[in-house]
């Protein structure tokens, strides 16, 4: 299991949210993803077998939501 932290550009609604962790949260192999509103970043936690962190970046980006830099342990 691999833990990815994504910082985005500073998040202005709260719909956001639930539109990147609802997306997410569908993608194969994300076990979980939540948006800290306050830091604009997503934390995931996802199955590295399944899905690669550049997938995960680019999901993010294609919502509308540039990835500025993205941290992966």
């Amino acid at each position: 299991m691999s833990k990815g932290v994504f910082q985005l550009e500073p998040l202005t609604c709260p719909s956001c949210i639930k539109k990147i962790e609802t997306t997410l949260s569908k993608t194969e192999g994300v076990v979980s993803a939540k948006v800290l509103f306050n830091s604009s970043k997503v934390r995931t936690e996802f199955d590295d077998s399944k899905i690669e962190a550049s997938k995960i970046e680019e999901t993010i980006s294609k919502l509308g939501y540039p990835v500025k830099s993205a941290k992966v342990s």
